[in-house]
């Protein structure tokens, strides 16, 4: 995988990283590695924390001999200090999370990221980290803004926040525990001097990514050639499935150009896409690309599908970062399928992967 995006914003975010200390917390999990792997190609010095509760070593296979490597529990202050001391820059990706199924049943665990990512703000500005970049969720947005199927309007950045009244309905625990992250972040970066970003994750997929995720969970499903096909919710509910190239680039990206420089200390961007697809839509490509259909489809409507339809208004990411998510639906969905045909585990044990992290 390698950075998507013209000419000047690669020269600029290598200008950025390059020769940097950077630290990833979490980089051993799906979107993390593989921006470790961007940071390495980029010059940077990169230092991973990971407590490998979800994280997997193999996935920084490809770096292991050009990165330092530690295990801990990022809660602990001490492990939060001494992974920050003499970072330039943190991007914050630790958290305990999953698919619809472990954050829908998983509530308590969820709660905890705000202890979390306190720990490993509040340690980075004091540690005179200069820049911190947060995977925040498009699950910060309020529920009430996406709960008619038929819906095709975009999340933008100012519909989520505590400044707006209303702006703050977030999407279960999860969703609520990032949006203080990004409150959090504000803080620190306040108080500490520091600069910060958040980026508003959406719907990321690709390879490395586990099956408790609604695409790699219909893959594994496809490749298991289940008939009927077991299908949580009434399948025209809409994501807009953003590639994990492109979720690594717009992150990229978002710690090279943001906040601007003269503005405030912190901002928020959305990383994802502006199209809608449906689930529906989704697993006519899974279908195309395994060369396979089942003959019937089990809607299973008691099954947890989250909010109704969920996409990104892209205004300022392209206007700010001079750039938008690039990789299609067709084009993701078919690497994605290839890399997990190679990779997978037996789907005879596919009910329990559903709903953990």
């Amino acid at each position: 995988m390698s950075i998507t995006t013209t000419t000047s914003n690669r020269d600029t975010v290598s200008l950025h990283y390059k020769n940097k200390t950077v630290l990833v917390t979490g980089g051993a999990s799906f979107i993390s590695s593989h921006l470790v792997e961007e940071l390495v190609a980029l010059g940077a010095d990169v230092r991973v924390v990971d407590d490998f509760s979800s994280g997997r070593i193999e996935h920084l296979a490809n770096v292991i001999d050009q990165i330092a490597v530690g295990r801990g529990d990022l809660r602990d202050r001490q492990v939060a200090a001494d992974a920050v001391e003499g970072a330039d820059i943190v991007f914050h990706l630790a958290a305990d999370h999953g698919g619809r199924g472990y954050i829908d049943t998983h509530q308590v665990e969820c709660l905890g990221n705000m202890g979390l990512d306190h720990t490993v703000f509040t340690a980075a500005g004091r540690a005179g980290v200069g820049q911190i970049i947060h995977a925040s969720s498009a699950c910060a947005y309020p529920t009430i803004l996406q709960n008619d199927s038929s819906f095709r309007g975009l999340l933008s950045e100012e519909q989520a926040g505590f400044d707006v009244p209303g702006s703050a309905f977030s999407d279960g625990a999860y969703g609520w525990a990032k949006l203080m992250g990004e409150y959090q972040l504000a803080a620190v970066t306040e108080q500490f001097g520091c600069r910060g970003v958040s980026c508003r994750i959406f719907t990321a997929y690709g390879e490395r990514e586990n099956e408790s995720h609604a695409v790699m969970a219909l893959i594994a499903k496809a490749l298991g050639r289940l008939d009927p096909f077991p299908v949580w919710g009434d399948g025209n509910q809409t994501r807009n499935f953003t590639h994990v190239a492109d979720t690594v680039t717009g992150m990229l990206l978002a710690g090279a150009h943001l906040p601007v420089r003269g503005s405030a200390r912190f901002d928020v961007v959305n990383v994802g896409t502006s199209h809608h697809h449906t689930i529906n839509e989704l697993l006519e490509e899974i279908f195309h690309v395994a060369q396979w259909r089942p003959r019937s489809i089990d809607y299973q409507l008691d099954q947890p599908v989250g909010v109704k339809a969920r996409a990104a208004d892209c205004t300022k990411c392209e206007s700010l970062l001079g750039w938008h998510p690039e990789v299609s639906l067709a084009d993701g969905v078919a690497r994605t399928y290839r890399w997990y045909e190679r990779a997978r585990e037996s789907v005879r044990t596919l009910d329990d992967l559903l709903m953990v992290r």
